[in-house]
């Protein structure tokens, strides 16, 4: 067996992790440009001033994105870069940048998924209170609309937002992350539904403005739930847990998900942040849940449930020595499977992957090779997991790697190697890894490698 005609084969990035030049050609900052100078926050003091140069070799990356045999390629936009104080003035040579990445791409034959949000919001519109102002929404509508217009006749695949558990959760509740806020659970809660309001009129934007037909979906973290055992009592509670809010935070799955495929917040959620909760307005939830073409979620790992004697959710354990990544990542090989079943029985819409992988040591060899054995073992499995939810029927989009290259890793600076492509920092030297070269074989024969490897 293998996956579908149409299954689109990919890799990811995100502006602010690989383009560097942050203080040239009038790119106004950022968050992450400005929490990257407080002391002590990103490991070893390390920032996105260079990064892997992207903004000045993105021509050779699209090379190398060629020979790995990339369908598509995941990217965003860093607003700041275009829109310089976030709204308002249009900073043509930055708009710039991502026309000719954008026609450099499908020169190549490689189809542009376009993410208008990964983590950079404009500092500049931090400054004027950020997620929690009311207008924010509308911020985003008018730069989302600026994108349009300049893309839109040859970008035809969309996320809005990457990973709002972690801008907003991390961001605005635990400050791990820029802009580094610890605010009470109720501001929190304004932020976060201002996030998906910006969604909602991203989508409408993109679908009134846009010069071709758009498949348009979004990317939050998929909390994957898995049974430790077949038995119908494990499955269902894999199942409830995975779709259950037991904690004051905004990391879960339903927080986000359910308003926007559903129209509606989850009843736990209500009930557990009680009057926390913030005036939500008459067209609101109309709004967040605009139709969206396919179910995009970012899916790492996974975490084993079992049912107690009383029929509750509660964690299975892992075993001693459990497989684990760079970092103490939790290895978890069927979870793209567990993820892609339950998130369709719930949702209905076609499954994209939009990312997976596993931080790793890898350096260049004495051969000049970079041989990362575990991450290319590690796209086998969980892969093989996915073709197994395909042979299953159930409907997938596509698998986008994370991520192409090494890069800035947010607050652990350059310490943490995710890419199929190796990156010499120093030298800004590109090695595709063993990864890479075996990911390659995967593509070309849309997974039919992983049933006779």
């Amino acid at each position: 067996m293998s996956f579908s005609k149409d299954f689109v084969w990919g890799a990811a990035t995100a502006a602010y992790q690989i383009e560097g030049a942050i203080e040239e050609d009038g790119k106004g900052l950022s968050v992450w440009d400005v929490a990257c100078r407080r002391e002590g926050y990103v490991k070893q003091g390390h920032t996105g001033q260079t990064a892997c140069d992207h903004y000045h070799r993105f021509d050779g990356d699209v090379d190398i994105m060629k020979q790995i045999g990339l369908h598509a390629y995941r990217f965003s936009v860093s607003w700041p870069r275009v829109l310089p104080e976030g709204i308002g003035r249009v900073n043509e040579k930055g708009l710039d940048f991502y026309d000719r990445l954008v026609d450099e791409l499908l020169k190549h034959d490689i189809e542009p998924y376009l993410t208008l949000f990964h983590w950079d919001y404009p500092h500049e519109l931090f400054k004027r209170g950020g997620w929690l102002n009311p207008d924010s929404s509308q911020w985003f509508a008018e730069y989302t609309r600026v994108i349009v217009d300049r893309l839109s006749d040859r970008v035809h695949n969309w996320f809005t937002l990457n990973e709002p558990q972690c801008f907003i959760n991390f961001g605005h509740l635990t400050g791990r992350h820029a802009p580094c806020l610890k605010l009470e659970l109720g501001e929190a809660l304004l932020a976060s539904h201002n996030a998906l309001l910006a969604h909602g009129k991203a989508v409408q934007t993109i679908r009134q403005y846009g010069k071709t037909p758009a498949k348009i979906g979004w990317a939050p973290q998929g909390h994957i739930s898995y049974p430790i055992s077949d038995s119908e009592e494990d499955l269902n509670a894999a199942r409830k847990n995975m779709f259950a809010i037991k904690q004051k935070n905004l990391s879960s799955n339903t927080w986000w998900m359910d308003p926007v495929y559903k129209g509606e917040y989850p009843a736990d959620g209500l009930e557990l942040f009680g009057n926390s909760m913030p005036t939500i307005r008459q067209d609101d939830m109309k709004i967040i849940s605009q139709p969206l073409d396919f179910f995009g979620a970012n899916c790492y790992n996974g975490y084993p449930v079992k049912s107690d004697e009383n029929g509750n959710s509660v964690f299975g354990g892992r075993e001693v020595g459990h497989p684990e990544s760079v970092g103490e990542w939790p290895v978890t090989f069927d979870c793209l499977y567990w993820g892609a079943k339950f998130f369709y029985e719930r949702y209905g819409l076609p499954f994209v992957v939009a990312e997976n992988g596993m931080p790793n040591c890898d350096w260049v060899a004495t051969d000049g090779h970079v041989h990362d054995g575990p991450r290319v073992d590690f796209l086998y499995r969980n892969i093989a997991g996915l073709m197994k939810a395909a042979n299953e029927q159930i409907p997938l989009g596509g698998y986008f790697c994370w991520s192409l290259m090494d890069n800035m890793e947010w607050m652990h600076g350059y310490t943490k190697r995710f890419g199929l492509v190796h990156v010499d920092y120093i030298t800004q030297k590109r090695t595709i890894k063993d990864s890479g070269h075996f990911y390659k074989q995967i593509i070309a024969s849309n997974g039919e490698i992983l049933c006779n490897p």
